[in-house]
């Protein structure tokens, strides 16, 4: 998985890609795939987050848990689907949110690529999935890796936005830099967009003007959401 590291990570994140673990979760995904088993998002699109939103670029990280597991739906960006295919529960909830918490008109596509050239960091915990087998990479090595890249954005002098959803997700915190009074950064959790936790407080959270609001009052713009 090395060669997918684009340049302007590869440094921040050099300790973890040394780590023998990853070499392991490689050499277990090639296995998986030469027993016949379908892994998504195909190999050369698990890290196209980390090459659509550069680490000087990040402003937003929005955090999820693994992979869409169905064909044709994970490309490599968290609750991101290509386009032209259907949306997603998930990302018709948080479609719904963006309406409500920014007025904004009922989603066309559910490609976020255009979110991620704005330096919205699209992650998962997990960056792979079986087929039809939610959760079934959590655990294998990933972690490793994520918690880095987002240990990385924490460490930047820039203050960032981290969005978490769903206990995964939130399961970083103590991966985030100074958190707490005086920070620079700013946390929003909640629980995650599925149907099965949408209404246990995702909805209303307005996580995209806070985000906005927050990103404003630190001179790093606004995200066109």
């Amino acid at each position: 998985m090395d060669e997918f590291i684009p340049d302007d990570w590869r440094a921040a994140l050099a300790p973890a890609l040394a780590d023998p673990r990853l070499h392991d979760l490689d050499l277990w995904l090639q296995a998986e795939e030469a027993a016949g088993k379908a892994i998504y998002p195909p190999r050369g699109s698990r890290l196209r987050a980390l090459a659509l939103t550069p680490l000087a670029d990040v402003r937003v990280v929005i955090l999820g848990q693994d992979p869409y597991h169905g064909p044709g739906q994970a490309h490599g960006l968290a609750f991101s689907v290509p386009e032209g295919v259907k949306l997603p529960p998930s990302l018709r909830n948080i479609c719904r949110e963006l309406a409500e918490d920014c007025g904004t008109a009922p989603a066309v596509s559910g490609d976020l690529e255009r979110w991620a050239r704005q330096g919205v960091l699209l992650l998962n915990t997990t960056l792979t999935v079986e087929a039809a087998q939610a959760g079934s990479h959590a655990g294998r090595g990933w972690e490793l890796l994520t918690d880095a890249i987002v240990q990385a954005v924490a460490q930047a002098a820039a203050p960032s936005v981290f969005i978490l959803w769903g206990n995964h997700a939130q399961g970083k915190v103590a991966r985030i830099a100074e958190l707490g009074p005086g920070t620079r950064h700013r946390l929003i959790a909640s629980a995650h967009p599925s149907p099965l936790s949408a209404r246990r407080g995702f909805f209303g959270s307005r996580p995209f003007s806070q985000a906005n609001a927050f990103l404003l009052e630190h001179g790093r713009g606004t995200i066109d959401w």
